[in-house]
This record gives C-alpha cells, structure tokens and sequence, in this order.
C-alpha cells in the first residue's frame, strides 16, 4: 500500500493546474444564521467536469508515463469518477473505458460519452462493479485508476483543501461527504500538514453508513449495494482511505434522506447553485449536530453538480 505523502499533494497540485479550476468559496448569512456557524462552502459543483474528482483523475493520467498511454486508463464508478477520468483522458488523447451502474445518473452516463469515454455497464452492486471491470480490465490492458483507493487520486484530491486554507483564515472545522472516502482522505493529506488543529468530520447518509460504522468498530465494514439518493456515497472504504480516516478524522455524522433531501432544496433555493444530493449531506448533518458546530468556521466542501435536471428527488415520481 502506497500513502501519498504532502510532496505528492504539492506535485499533484503543480501538474494538474492547467487542467482544472480554482473554484471559489461561496457564504450564505442565512445558512449561517440557521446552523449558528460561519460556514464557507468550497464550491467544488463549479469544477472541470462538475465535480472534484476530476483533480485526482487529472493527477493519474496525467502523470501516467508516455509508454503507458496507447491503452488508455480505466475504472468502475457510479459517475463523478468515471466522467472525471473520460475528461482527462481526453485532454492527453487517450483512451478511457468505465464500468458504471446502470441505476448512475442518465446525465453522468452522457457526460462520460460526450468526454469520449467508453461505458460498460452493470448491477447496482460493489460485487458487480468489481466482477465487470475486471472482464473490462482484462481485456484492456488499460491502467486502473481506482475512484479513490489510488494514491495518485487521493494525492489530486487533497489539493482542494489547499485551496481552501488559501482562501479562508481560521477555519476551526472542515466538512465533507464520504463514501469511498477519496476526498476525505484528500482533506486529511493537506490539513495535518497544514492545519493540524482543524477538526475533519465526514458526514454520510444513514442508509448508506458503512464507514460510520467501520469508524465506531475500529475496522472496514462494507455495504454491497445501500439504497440512497445520494448515489455518490455507496461505495465502501478500501484499505488506503480507511488508513487516513482512522488517523485524521474527528468523526463521522450521518443523515437521513429526508434531511439531506431538505439540505438541497436548501442550498438551491438560497444560495441558487446546481449541486448533487451528495453534497448537500454536510449541510444536513451539520443542521442536524448544531450544537457541534454554533459559533464555529466550518469549511464544507460541495463535491459535485451533475444532478439530472430531469429527476431531482424532491420530484414527483
């Protein structure tokens, strides 16, 4: 197992600067009246491809050697990381072949397609999304870029809370969504070498709170296939994100899907910005825990925006 290390995070943040946004940081006094907290809200839905994991996917391929390029990369992922990947792969030429639920997002799937990536699909399932993109794998020869157990990934991802401390002083708290735990692992990279007294809270939907529960057991406890609508987050933790959450992380809240439904409406209807059940879950764990958070600088993280316009989940089905 190689932990990415802050030099990898400072190479990381060097080589994909060209590639990806310097995404601002939005405050709402509202919010803020409502949690009792000064909350920054890094707004990550504004990125390169809609969603954070395009500065891991940027720092993987484009840190790949020139021997390695005619096969391209590949991955399994519910959306974010597969769309993320297809872009990068075609700003350097290559090949990207993804392996995503048939349940993803239909506007996830058409990102992918319309970056020039190749979609295999399969059951709404880990043991399915693994069992397929090893025939993917196999076949390809490509280079595995994992959605968030990749060092390089994880190494691209911490240089979002780079950015953050850049632009607000004295956060006493950093806040961000976890499933696989790539962007978590990101924030725990930079912040213990840079801010090492800022607490790191993790907040995860109730119907999907594997690593709640892993974080109570003191071990990885995975879900095959949980049920929510924050489609981000049902991935498990895998052995390199569960080493930075076990060391870094304060805690890890949850929220139900009511809750994180009403946080979106929420930040939609007052802060008027696109963003993706997933990433309304810190919000809703945070006006769930007020008494954590009032008279605190919390920095949340927004982690994407391709919601399909078409289906949002306060929707009539």
């Amino acid at each position: 197992m190689k932990i990415p290390t802050y030099d990898d995070m400072l190479a990381a943040r060097a080589r994909i600067t060209p590639h990806i946004h310097r995404t601002p940081v939005l405050t709402s006094s509202f919010l803020d009246d409502l949690t009792g907290a000064e909350l920054f809200f890094k707004c990550e839905n504004f990125q390169k491809a809609g969603a954070f994991k395009v500065r891991g996917a940027c720092n993987a391929v484009f840190g790949l050697p020139d021997d390695m390029l005619e096969k391209g990369v590949a991955t399994h992922s519910s959306g974010n990381h597969a769309l993320s990947l297809s872009y990068a792969a075609g700003r350097r030429g290559i090949p990207c072949h993804v392996v995503m639920p048939r349940t993803a997002p239909q506007a996830k799937k058409d990102a992918v397609i319309g970056y020039g990536g190749t979609i295999t699909e399969c059951e709404p399932s880990t043991s399915s999304r693994e069992e397929v993109f090893a025939e993917v794998h196999a076949r390809t020869g490509a280079d595995f870029v994992h959605p968030y157990n990749d060092a390089r990934v994880i190494a691209g991802q911490g240089t979002c809370s780079a950015e953050l401390m850049e632009q607000v002083e004295g956060l006493d708290a950093v806040v961000a969504p976890i499933g696989g735990g790539g962007m978590i692992s990101g924030t725990c990279l930079t912040l213990s070498h840079d801010a090492p007294d800022v607490k790191i809270y993790a907040a995860e939907p109730e119907q999907a709170d594997d690593a709640a529960r892993s974080f109570r057991a003191g071990r990885i406890i995975a879900d095959d296939a949980p049920v929510t609508v924050a489609d981000g987050l049902k991935v498990p933790l895998k052995d390199l994100t569960w080493h930075f959450v076990k060391n870094h992380v304060t805690n890890i809240l949850t929220a139900s899907e009511a809750e994180i439904i009403d946080a979106m409406k929420l930040i939609w209807k007052r802060m008027k910005i696109v963003m993706e059940p997933s990433s309304a879950v810190p919000l809703a764990m945070i006006l769930k825990n007020r008494e954590i958070f009032a008279g605190k600088r919390v920095g949340i993280i927004i982690t994407g925006g391709n919601v399909d316009l078409d289906a949002l989940p306060w929707m009539e089905k």
